[in-house]
C-alpha cells in the first residue's frame, strides 16, 4: 500500500510537469506526513542530510573551473596545440577537433562547455577547409560529449555520491571508455575525410611549432596536475577542484591576460546560479533516495526483475536501452540520482560491479544528450552553428549509431573500464 501510494504521488506530480527538485521533495513529504506521521519539519533534516557531504564541495568549483576556461583563453591554445600535431594529416582537422574536445573534457567536466568552447573555435575554420557542414556540426555536437566521460567529471561525482562509491575509482574508470570513444570519432572522421577528399592545408615551421607548444603548455598541464594529483594522493577530489580553479584564474589572468575582470563577475554568477540550482536537486533527490532505502523498493524491484530476466548479460542489454530512451527525456541529474539508487540491489543481485555501471549510465546519457528532442547538446549547438534542430538532429544521426555501437562493447568488455582501478586503486 505505501509503495502504491509513494509511486502514485510521484508519476501523478510528473505528469503535472513539476520541476524534478519539487517532485522528489513532494513525494518524500506526503511519505513523511501521512505515511510516517512524522512532523514537515523532518524534511528539512533530511534535505540538509543529503548535502553533508565533502564530495560535494567539488560541484561548484569544477563548474566554475569549466566556466572560467571557456569563457577565457585556453580552448584556443589547445586547438593550436591539436592541430599542430594532426592537423596536416588526412581529416587532420577534424581529428584535432576531437582531439580539444577530449582535452579541453579532462580539464572542465561539462559537456556544454566543451561544445560551446571547442565547437565555436573549430566550425568556422572546418567550413572554411571544405568540410562538410553536415559532418561539421556533428561531430562536434557529439565530441563535446565527451566532457561527461573523460575526467574530471561532474557527473560521476553525483553518481560516486548517490551510490557511495570512490569518486577516483569513477575518474579513472573514465580514462579507457573516454579514448576509445574519442579514437572512434577519428577513425571515422579519417573514413569520410578520405572519402570525400577533404584534406587540410595546415603546416607549420619548426619554429612555429615550437611557440604553439609554448604557449600551449599552460593548458595542456591542467589535467595533468588535476589528475596527477588525485592518484598521486596529493589532493582529493574536491581539492583538486579547488586547485583547477585556482590555477585557471592564474593562467587566464596573469599569463595570457584575455579574461577580463568584468567577464569574470559573471562568469561567478552563472557558476552560483547552476551550483545552486544543481545542489537543491541533488539535496531533494537524497531524501528521496531516503525513502526508497526504508520503503525497500530497490529489493522489490530487484525481485521482480530477476523473476524475469535470468541473465545479467540480457539485463544490461534491457537497461541499455531503458537508459537511451531516459537519456533522451530527462535531464543529466535526475538520471543519474533517480534511477541508480533504485537498481542498486538488482546489480547487486547480477554481480554488476558499481563502477562498470557508473560508466555504461554516463555514456547512456551522452547518448541523450545528442537525441532529439531533448538532447542538451541539440540546444547548444543551435545556439553556436545558427542551425534548426531539424538541421542538427540529422547531422548528429550517424554520431549516435557510432555511440550506441561503443556502448555496446563498453557494456559487454567490463575490464576497459575496471582495469585501470583494478591496477591502481583496489590492491
Amino acid at each position: 500500500m505505501t509503495l502504491t501510494i509513494v509511486l502514485l504521488c510521484f508519476f501523478a506530480l510528473l505528469a503535472l510537469s513539476m520541476p524534478i527538485s519539487l517532485l522528489l521533495a513532494a513525494t518524500t513529504s506526503v511519505y513523511l506526513v501521512f505515511i510516517a506521521h512524522t512532523p514537515p519539519a523532518s524534511l528539512i533534516q533530511q534535505l540538509f542530510n543529503g548535502l553533508d557531504n565533502f564530495v560535494l564541495l567539488g560541484v561548484p568549483f569544477f563548474i566554475l573551473a569549466g566556466n572560467i576556461m571557456a569563457e577565457g583563453a585556453i580552448s584556443n591554445r589547445l586547438v593550436n596545440v591539436m592541430k599542430l600535431f594532426v592537423g596536416r594529416f588526412t581529416g587532420g582537422l577534424a581529428m584535432a577537433s576531437v582531439m580539444a574536445c577530449m582535452f579541453f573534457a579532462a580539464i572542465s567536466g561539462s559537456s556544454p562547455a566543451t561544445v560551446i568552447a571547442i565547437g565555436s573555435i573549430m566550425m568556422p575554420a572546418l567550413i572554411k577547409e571544405d568540410y562538410g557542414e553536415r559532418f561539421s556540426i556533428g561531430l562536434l555536437t557529439s565530441s563535446g560529449s565527451l566532457g561527461i566521460l573523460i575526467p574530471p567529471s561532474i557527473p560521476m561525482i553525483l553518481y560516486a555520491l548517490v551510490m557511495n562509491v570512490s569518486v577516483a575509482e569513477m575518474f579513472m574508470a573514465g580514462f579507457l571508455p573516454g579514448i576509445f570513444i574519442g579514437c572512434c570519432l577519428m577513425g571515422y572522421s579519417y573514413y569520410m575525410s578520405s572519402k570525400h577528399a577533404w584534406r587540410s592545408s595546415i603546416h607549420y615551421t619548426f619554429r612555429e611549432g615550437l611557440i604553439i607548444i609554448k604557449d600551449g603548455v599552460w593548458a595542456l598541464l591542467l589535467p595533468v596536475i588535476v589528475l596527477g594529483g588525485i592518484y598521486g594522493g596529493v589532493f582529493t577530489p574536491t581539492e583538486a577542484a579547488a586547485v583547477s580553479v585556482v590555477y585557471a584564474l592564474f593562467v587566464e589572468i596573469f599569463i595570457y591576460k584575455e579574461l577580463k575582470i568584468s567577464k569574470l563577475f559573471v562568469v561567478c554568477r552563472d557558476s552560483a546560479i547552476l551550483s545552486g540550482c544543481l545542489l537543491f536537486i541533488l539535496s531533494c533527490a537524497m531524501s528521496f533516495i531516503w525513502l526508497l532505502t526504508v520503503e525497500q523498493i530497490p529489493v522489490k524491484l530487484a525481485e521482480i526483475i530477476i523473476a524475469n530476466i535470468q541473465n545479467k548479460w540480457l539485463f544490461l542489454l534491457a537497461i541499455n536501452g531503458v537508459l537511451l530512451v531516459i537519456g533522451g527525456l530527462m535531464d543529466i541529474v535526475t538520471a543519474i540520482i533517480v534511477i541508480s539508487p533504485i537498481l542498486m540491489e538488482t546489480l547487486n543481485r547480477y554481480d554488476i560491479d558499481y563502477i562498470h555501471y557508473g560508466i555504461i549510465m554516463i555514456i547512456n546519457i551522452e547518448c541523450g544528450f545528442l537525441t532529439p528532442p531533448f538532447g542538451l547538446n541539440l540546444f547548444v549547438s543551435m545556439a553556436i552553428m545558427k542551425r534548426s534542430l531539424v538541421e542538427i538532429g540529422r547531422a548528429i544521426l550517424p554520431f549516435i549509431l557510432l555511440f550506441i555501437g561503443c556502448l555496446l562493447v563498453i557494456t559487454y568488455v567490463p575490464k576497459l573500464s575496471l582495469i585501470l582501478p583494478e591496477l591502481f586503486l583496489r590492491k
